[in-house]
């Protein structure tokens, strides 16, 4: 089940897609009249990403998903390019050990005291070795102690796609002529006082692995969650500033930035609508929402969704979220992620638009945001679920 909504980000045209090879296979694939044909696609395009990552073609990488008509194909790609990295690495290990990656999302939720000045979490893991010790005591890595963690909080970037080929590299042992420096740059984190800022950060490692073992899938954080989430808001802890760190289950880099940047934006729409649903049922009553789909040049993929929160007893401007739609996702599965999480904050009224809406409100200038007390009476209908 997903919720209906336009998707406002501008994808490749028709001739762009039609020149990149493995975009025409992934259509071949999703449109495919059997499961034979379907499956044959797939090993060419997993065959290719293969190639691409061993050759350290980022370009190619990024020049594929850059042509992807729809965020349907791109998805499929996507998940062609974890199998293929899964198939990779594998590949390299043959029969032998081999430096498997990994790397775990965490979200920080921090905030200084209102009045204070902002402050700057470092960019480095204050105690790594404490960290990795309860790691292993805790058996976070299906029971295996032969890894290492690196000391730099890692940010976003430094896992999206371009990045995989030099990540892939780093796999390879010694032994097996290592040539690409292991540099992963750290990232500090600046805290504004007052508010409740959601960061995503990665603790990234490197384990040794047998062949056909598996080292990462978990679904949750089992016993090693909390003490991992109370050691590292220890680590980080100082007078004024409150961290509570919420990590996520290990994964193979680019698949731990999917999960991580999901649960960032997640827990960012949990803290906007429980704040502001509070501060409206204080106040004036009952609130209602909106959520409609927004053209935006300095969004991540030029469109983002975004949630309005107003009362029309309140002659305020209603409060809104912006929510970024990531790649190889759909823009109605995170529009049902919204409208799931007002129902389960008991907001009824709640209305998805159809249609596209530019960026800002072109009399005032201002980022558009929308009332349900002001929609049109085509457009004012409470959201619906569709199957696809």
């Amino acid at each position: 089940m997903s919720t209906d909504i336009a998707d406002p980000r501008p994808f490749a045209d028709e001739a762009t897609s039609s020149r990149e090879p493995l975009i025409v296979l992934c259509e071949a694939s999703l449109s495919a009249s059997n499961v034979t044909r379907a499956a044959a696609c797939d090993r060419a395009i997993g065959q290719a990403l293969g190639e691409m990552l061993r050759a350290g073609d980022a370009q190619g990488l990024m020049r594929a998903f850059d042509a992807a008509p729809s965020a349907v194909v791109a998805r499929h790609l996507s998940r062609r390019l974890i199998a293929a990295w899964d198939e990779t690495t594998g590949a390299i290990s043959g029969d032998e050990l081999t430096a498997v990656l990994f790397a775990f999302p965490v979200i920080l939720v921090a905030s200084v005291d209102a009045g204070s000045e902002e402050r700057t979490l470092p960019g480095v893991l204050p105690d790594v070795s404490r960290v990795a010790a309860l790691l292993g005591e805790h058996h976070a890595l299906a029971d295996n102690r032969a890894f290492g963690l690196a000391n730099a909080w890692i940010a976003a970037r430094a896992l999206d796609i371009d990045r995989l080929p030099a990540l892939l590299a780093w796999q390879r042992l010694p032994e097996a002529g290592l040539t690409t420096p292991r540099e992963l740059e750290s990232a500090d984190l600046t805290v504004q006082p007052g508010v409740d800022g959601v960061h995503l950060r990665f603790i990234v490692g490197s384990a040794l692995v047998a062949p056909n073992r598996t080292l990462v899938g978990a679904r949750d954080t089992g016993a090693w969650g909390l003490p991992l989430a109370q050691e590292l808001s220890r680590q980080f802890a100082a007078p004024g500033l409150t961290v509570l760190a919420l990590p996520r289950p290990p994964q193979a880099p680019y698949l731990a930035l999917q999960h991580g940047r999901a649960a960032q934006r997640e827990v960012s729409a949990q803290l906007f609508a429980s704040n502001a649903i509070r501060q409206l049922r204080a106040s004036v009553g009952e609130p209602a929402a909106v959520i409609s789909a927004h053209t935006c040049a300095e969004a991540v993929g030029g469109g983002e969704l975004r949630v309005s929160l107003s009362s029309d007893f309140d002659t305020r401007e209603a409060q809104g979220f912006r929510c970024p739609l990531y790649t190889a996702e759909r823009a109605s599965d995170v529009a049902t992620m919204l409208v799931d999480l007002l129902h389960d904050c008991r907001v009824d009224n709640v209305h998805v638009l159809p249609g596209v809406f530019p960026d800002r409100d072109a009399s005032t200038g201002l980022r558009l945001l929308f009332k349900a007390e002001d929609l049109p009476p085509a457009e004012s209908r409470p959201a619906e679920r569709i199957r696809h």
